[in-house]
């Protein structure tokens, strides 16, 4: 069961030892998955996904790498490619 499990921001915070603010910063980056609604105005993150991203940052891999495993991470929830971030569209329009 703990890999369904979702956690909520201060959770993901301990786990990835990122602030808040970088939390964010990242998923506009690509390098963190968007949260998952859970009514209202929360939101959390599956852990399944948090720490695959954990593993393959402490592996070494590049930003580039972990940008596709969060693209995968993305797909494999919701069966639909994953929303390109405002970083993406730039990169795109340049």
């Amino acid at each position: 069961m703990e890999a369904n499990r979702i956690g909520r921001l201060p959770e993901v915070q301990a786990f990835t030892g990122l602030s808040r603010s970088t939390i964010y910063a990242r998923i506009q980056d690509g390098l963190l998955t968007l949260p998952v609604p859970l009514g209202g105005h929360s939101v959390g993150w599956p852990i399944r996904e948090i720490s695959a991203i954990n593993e393959a940052r402490i592996s070494g891999r590049t930003d580039n790498e972990i940008r596709a495993l969060v693209v995968r991470l993305e797909t494999e929830r919701s069966g639909k490619p994953a929303t390109p971030r405002r970083k993406d569209e730039k990169r795109k329009a340049a």
